[in-house]
Order: C-alpha cells, then sequence, then structure tokens
C-alpha cells in the first residue's frame, strides 16, 4: 500500500511541477485554465500538490534507510 500511495505523490507533484513550469515560462495556469481562477475544485488540486509534496519528504527519509 506504502508504494501505491508514494506513485500517486510522485504523479501528483510531477504534474503540479509541470504546472508550476507552464506559469514560469509562458504564465499558463492549467489548473486555473481548466477549472477556474481558485474555484473549490481547483484549491483543493493546489492543497493535494502541496500534501504530495510534503508526503515525498517522508520518502527522501525511506530511500536513505534502503540504501
Amino acid at each position: 500500500m506504502s508504494k501505491t500511495l508514494d506513485y500517486i505523490a510522485l504523479i501528483v507533484v510531477f504534474i503540479g511541477a509541470v504546472n508550476w513550469g507552464l506559469i514560469g515560462l509562458f504564465r499558463l495556469d492549467l489548473v486555473r485554465l481548466i477549472f477556474g481562477d481558485m474555484t473549490w475544485i481547483s484549491r483543493i488540486i493546489y492543497v493535494l500538490v502541496g500534501i504530495c509534496g510534503i508526503y515525498l519528504l517522508t520518502f527522501l527519509g525511506r530511500v536513505d534507510q534502503e540504501a
């Protein structure tokens, strides 16, 4: 179960990173474009990306222990 959660978190953070890259390069926020400007759905997406990013900090600790 933990590996599944790790992969889901990695995918969500990757999507968030791509979105931030698009914001920085082209001023194109895909979340805002698809779901609207700070609607409740877009806010949930931003929060999920943040939570997954924080969760992945524990992933780094576990990788160090496995090596």
